[in-house]
C-alpha cells in the first residue's frame, strides 16, 4: 500500500513538469513497449493505465506500435524511468525517446500530444455514383518521415549506458547479426552488424541505429514473448522475487520447500520457487530429491558444486532447467519446465528469470502448505518419476553383476539396481529370455547365487525370491510352490514347470530348490498364442542355461555345495539376501 501511494504522489508531480514540457523543446518520452500488433499494443496500453499515468500510444512505422510515458522533460524522463523500473511497474528494458521516434497517436483515442495536423476527409456529395468511387479512393501512402541524420544518431547513441549498449549487441547477436563478444564496446564487428540489420530491413545502412531503428530492433527482439505477461513477482513468505510469464501460469500452491505456479492455459508450464533453510547436507539431499521428481526428465546435464547445483533435463514432452544456491544458511532457487520443441521462448524467458532472480528476507516455514494430497508418489506435492516397469533379479558374482529377464532390459533409457544404482547391460539371450548386468560401480552383495548341478526331483519344494509388487513392499518376499516338470509344454529342456502362483514382479528372480540352490530363474508368463494358463502355472529357465551366459561373459559360477532340505525361514533368508530390484527408466 506504501509502495502504491508513493507512486501515486510520484505521478503527480511529474504530471506538474508535464505540461510544462510540452511547451518545451527538450522533449523525452519512456518507450516501454513496442508491439508488431495495433490491437495488442492498444491492450497493452489500458493495462498500463490501469496503475500509472501518462501512458500514451504511437506508431512507429513499419507495423510497429509503442506504449510510451510522457511528454517530460529529460530530466523528468530519467526520474520516471528509474523509479518505475525500481518499483516494478514498467519492464527493465523500458528506454528513453525523444518525440522523432513516434508518427501519430492512437491511445489514448481522440488524443495527439504530436500536435500533427488533423485529418482531413472529404464530404461525400451523394449526388452520383460516379463522386462517390472518387472520394472513397484510397489516398496515396505517406513517405516515411525522417528520423534522426547520422549525426542524431550518434548523439543518442552516445548516451546510452554501458548495460543499455550491451543489451543492443544481445539483441543483434539474437537476430543472427553479431557473433562477437558482448561487451558494449562498439567496434567494427559492431557497426558491420547494424549495417547489415538496416540493409536487411528497409533503412541506409550507416552502421549507427537511430532511437527508432533500436525500438524496432528491440521490439523484434521481444515479439517472441507476446503473450508471456513477464512480471516480476515478489513471494514474500518465500524471501524470493523474479519475473514470471504470468501470461501462461499462476500461483497455485505452497509446499514446503516449493512454491508452485501451474500451466492456466494451453501452454504446459510450470515454475517452481524453492526456499527452505539448510546448510550444505540440506542442499546435497535436495539435489538428489529433486532427480526422483517427475518434471526432472532423466536426460539432461547434472552439476553439482559446495554451495550450489544445477539440474536439467529433456524428454520428448518437457524441458526442465533447475539452479539452487546456498547463502548465509538460506537455500533458495527455481525450476522453469517448458514444453520440448519452443527452445526459443524458453531460452528467453529462462534468461529473464535468470537475470531477475533475487534473494529477499525470509525462507518458507517447514509447516507451510496443506499437504491434503498424501501419497507415496508426490513429494510435497509434486509427482515422483516412477520406472516404466520393474522386476527382479538376483547376484551372480562378488563385484554385484545380476542375472534377470530380457524383458526388463527392453527399450530402456536408464536401468538401475535397487533405483539407486546404474546398471549397463553386458549380454542378452531374447530366444532364452535371459540377460546379464553389471553396476556402473562396483557393489558387494550380502549373497551370490550358487546354481545347482542337474535337475531337482519331480515333485520337490521350490521357491521364488521376488519384488513381487515391483518394490513397492522395499523388500523381496517368498513364494512356495513345486516343481512340476523339468521340461516346457513343448519339451523344452532347458525350461522348469513350476506349480507355483507368481506374480508379475517375481519376473528375472531366482528359483530356490529345497536346499538353497538356484536351480533357474523365473520367466515372465506369455499369453502370445492367446492361450491362458492357470494362474499357478510358471516357468523357469534352468540353471545350465544361467551357467552357460555368465561362463560365455567370463563370470565365474558359483555352484551348490549345501545338503539338506533347508526350514523355510532359512530359505527366505538365502533367497533374500541375493535377490535385487531391477527397474526400466524412460
Amino acid at each position: 500500500m506504501i509502495r502504491v501511494f508513493l507512486s501515486f504522489c510520484f505521478a503527480i508531480l511529474v504530471s506538474v513538469h508535464t505540461v510544462q514540457a510540452q511547451t518545451n523543446q527538450d522533449i523525452a518520452w519512456v518507450q516501454i513497449e513496442a508491439q508488431p500488433s495495433l490491437t495488442i499494443a492498444q491492450s497493452r496500453a489500458q493495462i498500463y493505465a490501469q496503475d500509472i499515468q501518462d501512458v500514451n500510444g504511437f506508431s512507429l512505422g513499419g507495423g510497429w506500435y509503442a506504449v510510451a510515458l510522457g511528454p517530460y522533460t529529460r530530466a523528468d524522463a530519467e526520474q520516471v524511468l528509474r523509479v518505475y523500473r525500481n518499483e516494478g511497474l514498467i519492464p527493465r528494458d523500458s528506454f528513453l525517446v525523444e518525440t522523432a521516434s513516434f508518427r501519430s497517436q492512437f491511445w489514448p483515442v481522440g488524443a495527439n500530444l504530436l500536435n500533427l495536423p488533423a485529418e482531413t476527409r472529404p464530404q461525400l456529395g451523394a449526388n452520383t455514383a460516379a463522386e462517390a468511387e472518387i472520394v472513397v479512393t484510397e489516398p496515396e501512402p505517406e513517405p516515411e518521415p525522417i528520423d534522426e541524420t547520422p549525426r542524431q544518431a550518434r548523439a543518442n547513441e552516445a548516451q546510452l549506458s554501458k548495460e543499455e549498449r550491451m543489451e543492443l549487441q544481445s539483441w543483434l547477436k539474437w537476430a543472427g547479426y553479431y557473433n562477437s563478444a558482448i561487451d558494449g564496446a562498439f567496434g567494427r564487428g559492431t557497426r558491420s552488424s547494424m549495417s547489415a540489420w538496416q540493409l536487411d530491413n528497409g533503412y541506409e545502412a550507416t552502421g549507427v541505429l537511430t532511437t527508432r531503428q533500436r525500438g524496432e530492433l528491440r521490439g523484434q527482439y521481444f515479439a517472441v514473448l507476446e503473450g508471456m505477461n513477464l512480471q516480476l513477482v515478489s513471494v514474500p513468505e518465500a524471501g524470493i522475487e523474479m519475473q514470471i510469464p504470468l501470461g501462461v501460469v499462476a500461483q497455485s500452491a505452497t509446499e514446503f520447500p516449493f512454491v508452485q505456479f501451474d500451466a492456466t492455459g494451453d501452454v504446459p508450464a510450470q515454475v517452481l520457487l524453492i526456499s527452505q533453510a539448510g546448510d550444505q547436507n540440506t542442499l546435497f539431499g535436495l539435489y538428489d530429491i529433486m532427480q526422483t521428481l517427475e518434471i526432472v526428465p532423466l536426460t539432461g546435464e547434472r552439476s553439482r558444486k559446495d554451495k550450489s547445483f544445477t539440474l536439467t533435463g529433456q524428454n520428448a514432452r518437457i524441458s526442465s532447467h533447475t539452479e539452487v544456491s546456498l547463502k548465509d544458511g538460506e537455500i533458495k532457487g527455481f525450476t522453469l519446465v517448458w514444453p520440448t520443441g519452443d527452445e526459443e521462448r524458453r531460452t528467453r524467458i529462462l534468461g529473464e528469470m535468470q537475470a531477475s532472480f533475487s534473494r529477499t528476507d525470509g525462507v518458507l516455514d517447514p509447516a507451510a502448505g496443506s499437504n491434503a494430497a498424501q501419497s507415496v508418489d508426490l513429494v510435497s506435492g509434486l509427482e515422483i518419476r516412477r520406472p516404466k516397469m520393474s522386476r527382479s533379479g538376483f547376484f551372480v558374482d562378488g563385484t554385484g553383476a545380476v542375472v534377470t529377464s530380457s524383458e526388463i532390459v527392453q527399450g530402456c533409457t536408464r536401468i538401475t539396481l535397487e533405483n539407486d544404482y546404474p546398471a549397463t547391460v553386458v549380454a542378452t539371450d531374447e530366444a532364452r529370455g535371459i540377460a546379464l548386468l553389471r553396476p556402473v560401480e562396483q557393489l558387494a552383495p550380502l549373497s551370490v547365487a550358487s546354481l545347482r548341478e542337474g535337475d531337482a526331483r519331480l515333485q520337490s519344494e521350490v521357491a521364488v525370491a521376488g519384488y513381487s509388487y515391483e518394490g513397492v513392499l522395499g523388500a523381496p518376499t517368498m513364494t512356495f510352490g513345486t516343481l512340476s516338470d523339468i521340461k516346457g509344454l513343448r519339451g523344452e529342456p532347458e525350461v522348469k514347470r513350476l506349480a507355483l502362483m507368481a506374480q508379475p514382479g517375481d519376473t528375472g528372480g531366482p528359483v530356490l530348490d529345497s536346499q538353497g540352490g538356484v536351480m533357474g530363474m523365473l520367466l515372465p508368463r506369455s499369453a502370445d498364442n492367446g492361450q491362458q494358463l492357470p494362474e499357478n502355472v510358471s516357468f523357469a529357465l534352468g540353471a545350465d542355461s544361467i551357467r552357460a551366459l555368465l561362463s560365455e561373459n567370463g563370470v565365474r559360477v558359483q555352484s551348490t555345495t549345501t545338503s539338506g532340505a533347508q526350514a523355510p525361514e532359512d530359505l527366505t533368508r538365502i533367497g533374500s539376501a541375493m535377490t535385487v530390484l531391477v527397474s526400466c527408466w524412460n
